[in-house]
């Protein structure tokens, strides 16, 4: 292991602040605020996991403890892991929205996946190795990929960007050895082939779309100390999640969009895949599949702890929604009967690795009781990735509320 002199202070600090969370907290009592929001500077790390949180994942590994040790050694034996990986970057990115095969599309998100995987494994071990293998795919991709394109290009753009920040955020702690010269060629990259297809209107698509792209586009903000741009992508959230997590408070239909072009009744529930019956926790994308539902789940988890490392307390104006839909979507999950009102009796339970971020806040921040997310993970801990834009989150975020 290599010395840690340069973080001694906040791996001291972070247990300490974690007891004091713990010792003030009680069952539905508000987690404390957050660190006042960005003013001149961003935290960096700050993208989904901050430096704290990171600092605690290396204890929890160092000392062999569970599930961190059992998550860290199913990142670093995936094939993600192998210090090996060969960047395949591409100029243009080109992703149809239907069957036709596309141009780059698994390259650069399994090439994205792999760099945050180099990147995680790099802060966890010390070993420069891991952080040379992801700067090499990094400074592959900045240097040739231009542009998306094609009916997928904001939704790729979303989730490769996002990854991409992740790993930049990592990358760029003391002692990676990532160059500077390198460090600005990704910003250029960011900037240039990611952030405009991640800021296109989507209003009338489906809502993982939309929380996907606020999901990158407000990692990208935090790479490039954007803050415009982060300040957009908190007003896209504010408004997108009360119009995909339904609520007995919306009224007897959800909430729609601002600038959606969906309107009245029958086309409302038209466009929550012919859902008639709303109740709490259900998603616009519920009755298509769980695992569509599941991407919104793990956006707006991203989008809300990349805000509260940033200051901002995102999820303390959405709780009760956000534990309804976590609640709902595991029960059924875990094999409930769908009744006949829900999805016509029939639900997908294609549910992924979406609720390490959002439990960890609600049960370690806030304390709140969430029976049927922690059966589900249980069962299905650790969380790996989905390939497209979640990996490690057991790791990352498993009983893990620092930072």
């Amino acid at each position: 292991m290599r010395p840690l002199a340069h973080r001694a202070l906040a791996a001291l600090l972070a247990p300490l602040l974690v007891l004091l969370a713990s010792a003030c907290g009680s069952q539905g009592r508000a987690a404390p605020r957050p660190r006042a929001a960005p003013g001149r500077e961003f935290r960096h790390p700050g993208a989904l996991v901050s430096g704290e949180q990171l600092d605690a994942v290396r204890r929890h590994v160092e000392h062999g403890e569970q599930p961190w040790l059992g998550a860290f050694l199913a990142m670093r034996d995936s094939r993600y892991g192998d210090l090996g990986h060969r960047p395949r970057p591409y100029a243009t990115v080109a992703c149809p929205p239907d069957t036709r095969p596309g141009r780059g599309c698994v390259e650069e998100r399994e090439d994205a996946i792999a760099a945050y995987t180099q990147a995680l494994l790099w802060y966890v071990t010390g070993e420069r190795a891991h952080a040379a293998a992801a700067a090499r795919i990094m400074d592959a991709w900045s240097a040739k990929v231009r542009r998306h394109t094609e009916g997928n290009a904001g939704l790729q753009a979303a989730w490769a960007g996002a990854t991409w920040a992740r790993a930049g955020e990592v990358l760029r702690a003391p002692g990676s050895g990532w160059p500077r010269a390198s460090v600005r060629r990704f910003g250029t990259m960011l900037r240039g082939a990611y952030r405009p297809a991640v800021t296109a209107e989507v209003a009338d698509f489906n809502g993982n779309w939309d929380l996907a792209m606020t999901d990158a586009a407000l990692g990208i903000a935090v790479f490039l100390d954007d803050h415009a741009g982060f300040r957009r992508a908190l007003d896209r959230f504010r408004a997108r999640v009360p119009a995909y997590f339904y609520l007995r408070s919306d009224g007897p239909l959800p909430r729609t969009p601002p600038g959606s072009r969906v309107r009245g009744a029958e086309a409302i529930r038209t466009y929550w895949f012919g859902q008639r019956v709303f109740r709490d926790g259900l998603a616009q994308e519920s009755c298509r599949n769980f695992q569509h539902a599941g991407y919104a789940l793990a956006a707006t988890a991203h989008i809300a702890e990349t805000a509260w490392h940033q200051g901002v307390d995102l999820y303390g104006p959405h709780r009760e929604r956000l534990r309804a839909a976590v609640e709902f979507h595991a029960r059924y999950q875990n094999g409930a009967p769908a009744p006949a009102w829900l999805c016509g009796g029939k639900v997908r339970r294609t549910l992924g690795p979406d609720l390490e971020v959002l439990v960890n806040h609600l049960e370690n921040r806030l304390h709140l009781k969430l029976p049927q997310a922690d059966r589900l993970l249980r069962r299905t801990r650790p969380a790996g990735t989905d390939d497209l834009f979640v990996a490690w989150e057991t790791l990352t975020q498993a009983g893990n509320p620092a930072g």
